[in-house]
């Protein structure tokens, strides 16, 4: 197999959006903006996780959140706008960096773009089979199945999004 170049430049970053099952529906989905170009792969990253996320005026990539096992950074390349993070608010502008360590809701994140142009960022995170993720506002958790075992490519990953509520007893039905 062919290594890729371990460099790309940021304009020849690919944008895509959302598929159709992924994409923000009911109320608040005018809300979001999702929009992102994969680097990882295509330089040969093997750990981490990078991509370039666009954020239109006024919207947000992503729900509030939290992950129990990767890490996130964030660079703000372009753009201005609005940290949620915990119960704190902070202002972004080009030339942060953001860190979003493991943990609850003390560690929930969201950038949100206030400004008048496009927001873009660099996303980079530690890349982990099976991560957990929390939402605080919905009060919901997601358990998420990131990356097949080699050769089961076709396999579907294992998603689930529950709220702790719906927990069910270990030894139920057995």
């Amino acid at each position: 197999m062919t290594m890729p170049a371990p460099v790309l430049n940021l304009a020849d970053a690919e944008l895509r959006c959302a598929s159709p099952e992924r994409t923000p529906h009911g109320d608040s989905a005018s809300q979001y903006d999702i929009r992102w170009a994969e680097i990882a792969s295509r330089i040969g990253a093997r750990k981490l996780g990078y991509n370039l996320t666009v954020v239109a005026p006024g919207k947000r990539n992503c729900p509030f959140h939290s992950h129990r096992v990767e890490e996130e950074m964030f660079f703000i390349l372009e753009g201005s706008g609005e940290l949620r993070y915990g119960n704190a608010r902070h202002p972004l502008r080009a030339g942060d960096v953001i860190a979003c360590p493991t943990g609850g809701p003390e560690t929930a994140h969201q950038i949100i773009n206030t400004g008048a142009v496009e927001m873009r960022y660099l996303s980079v995170s530690t890349l982990a089979p099976v991560e957990i993720c929390e939402y605080p506002d919905s009060g919901k958790f997601g358990v998420f199945e990131d990356l097949p075992d080699v050769g089961c490519e076709h396999q579907a990953r294992f998603r689930h999004l529950g709220r702790r509520e719906d927990a069910r007893d270990y030894w139920e039905g057995e």
